[in-house]
């Protein structure tokens, strides 16, 4: 059971690290997480390069005016304002909007809807789900051959979206209103891989397909992609603003949580349960023992600890109550190592940084134990 005290003093994030690949409002994605106690590693996996000076935004523009197509779809808030102000600086401000007043008008979510709407237009239909695969349904439903449908893209071309319409007969004139690059400074997102391969992360969150993509082929190009899936099915808690930014690592096997409103908040909100489900109160020497990412709560209050007694911790409570070898804690060790002596230091170091000797016994010539209650391990030292 969580400790709601706790959690009002300290935080329900207190002692984890979770890693922020956003470029989008990474700063108040962060600042929602440190409010509740995390530790936060920012590494943007991408950059959004805006095309208010490209032809090919330019042109598709003046041939959605010069000829009206049947249907336009909005598919992100971020997108179409820009695409508006972008012409509003072409001298097209005027000319678009009554262009796109024509046209059916199909949006992906509220958020998209409330952009049309501040610019002066009514949406025709707000995909309930928020996904691109419940706007396709209902345009393959209603029929596409022979439509113009123009799409306003959201970083990637969409394959997925633009070939079974044009297979059902639809022309599609793609509007790439901004593209996804990789970042301009490669060294935090590198920082990022490593930690996370390290077991250094407790989550690592995504905001955009685009970003999961880019993490996914930054370790591949580093070649440590196999490293990277490991790390992120069983040790790393992977979550996912929403379905579609789940999609690249959904593909590669990867579990991800998602919060059921797909916004930044609910997400904050679902790392808030899901991490400290993660990490269970053990009541030990009459104390109440929370290991986390990498810190320690004892009696609700955090405890920092280094990587060392971390990897001690973890390696005594993967069997609470029970003898661990010191061959065993060495091998748990950062770094290896075959000198035992290592342990002790570090094991010395641990007590003193729990501040509460009593929670971990040494069991002579046998190795150490988390000293468990006896109602929780029935009194057998084991």
């Amino acid at each position: 059971m969580r400790d709601t005290h706790e959690d009002e003093q300290h935080g329900p994030l207190a002692g984890f690290t979770v890693g922020v690949t956003a470029a989008r409002r990474a700063e108040e994605f962060g600042a929602l997480l440190e409010r509740r106690g995390a530790t936060v590693l920012r590494a943007p996996a991408l950059r959004i390069v805006p095309l208010a000076d490209d032809g090919e935004l330019l042109a598709a523009t003046r041939e959605i005016i010069g000829s009206v197509p049947d249907t336009v779809v909005v598919t992100t808030a971020v997108g179409f304002r820009g695409w508006i102000e972008a012409a509003a600086g072409w001298g097209l401000g005027d000319r678009l909007p009554a262009a796109l007043r024509g046209a059916e008008l199909l949006v992906r979510g509220p958020k998209a809807k409330g952009a049309v709407r501040a610019a002066g237009l009514t949406e025709s239909w707000s995909a309930a789900s928020e996904s691109m695969a419940e706007v396709l349904d209902r345009l393959l439903a209603e029929g596409v051959t022979g439509r113009r449908i123009a799409l306003q893209l959201h970083g990637e071309p969409l394959p997925g979206f633009i070939e079974p319409l044009r297979a059902a007969g639809a022309e599609v004139l793609p509007v790439p209103v901004y593209r996804w690059t990789g970042p301009e400074d490669i060294a935090p997102l590198d920082r990022l891989l490593d930690t996370t391969l390290a077991r250094g992360l407790d989550a690592l969150t995504f905001t955009s397909a685009p970003a999961a993509a880019s993490l996914l082929g930054r370790a591949e190009r580093r070649g440590l992609l196999p490293e990277l899936l490991g790390a992120l099915r069983d040790d790393v808690l992977v979550a996912c603003v929403g379905p579609v930014t789940a999609q690249p690592l959904r593909a590669r096997g990867i579990g991800t949580v998602q919060p059921e409103r797909f916004r930044i908040a609910p997400l904050v909100q679902l790392l808030c349960q899901e991490l400290p489900a993660r990490a269970p109160a053990l009541p030990v020497a009459g104390r109440r023992v929370q290991i986390r990412g990498h810190a320690v709560l004892v009696d609700g209050e955090p405890r920092p600890v280094q990587p060392a007694g971390m990897a001690l911790l973890h390696a005594l409570a993967r069997r609470p109550g029970w003898v661990v070898a010191r061959a065993d804690l060495l091998r748990a060790l950062p770094g290896g190592g075959t000198d035992e002596h290592a342990v002790e230091t570090a094991m010395a170091r641990l007590r003193t940084a729990l501040g509460a000797p009593g929670l971990i016994q040494t069991v002579v010539k046998r190795g150490y134990r988390l000293a468990l209650d006896p109602a929780e391990d029935g009194g057998d030292l084991r």
